[in-house]
């Protein structure tokens, strides 16, 4: 699926250990925004309060043609997932480097569904290897090309 969104600094700055797609709550403005491209996930983390998933800091424009005019881009949306997983991702959470952050977002059967990732921090030398091995792959694939 095309995702809408990506959350790109977040494959830089964590190793996504596994993957979860969540749907996202949100009013029929907000969905249009969301499908005009008006979402940004820079600086989204996912919170986790009385057995549910939340989304916090995730900007969504305001529609152009709404009417609402107290409208707060940068709400709490709940996240939803099935009870089982949000007892997996909270006993994840726990451990000592473990976050929880979104990726992307995408549509599906014109429902916007965030993928979410449990991911554990990287090191500033783990990042220049990822750097260094990402500018071998390219110059190997150029050298392929230009043979």
């Amino acid at each position: 699926m095309q995702p809408i969104s990506q959350n790109k600094k977040a494959f830089h700055d964590y190793t996504v250990l596994d993957r979860y797609e969540a749907g996202i709550v949100l009013t029929g403005a907000e969905i249009k925004s969301v499908k005009n491209g008006g979402s940004n996930l820079k600086g989204c983390y996912i919170t986790i309060k009385n057995g549910e998933i939340w989304t916090q800091n995730m900007h969504i424009s305001p529609y152009k043609y709404a009417s609402d005019q107290d409208y707060d881009p940068l709400r709490s949306r709940k996240l939803l997932l099935k009870k089982k997983e949000i007892l997996h991702i909270a006993s994840l959470e726990k451990e000592k480097g473990i976050t929880i952050i979104p990726l992307a977002i995408h549509l599906k059967n014109n429902y916007a569904k965030m993928e979410i990732g449990i991911c554990k921090g990287k090191k500033n030398y783990d990042k220049r290897n990822d750097l260094k091995k990402k500018s071998q792959d390219l110059e190997i694939k150029r050298s392929v090309a230009n043979y």
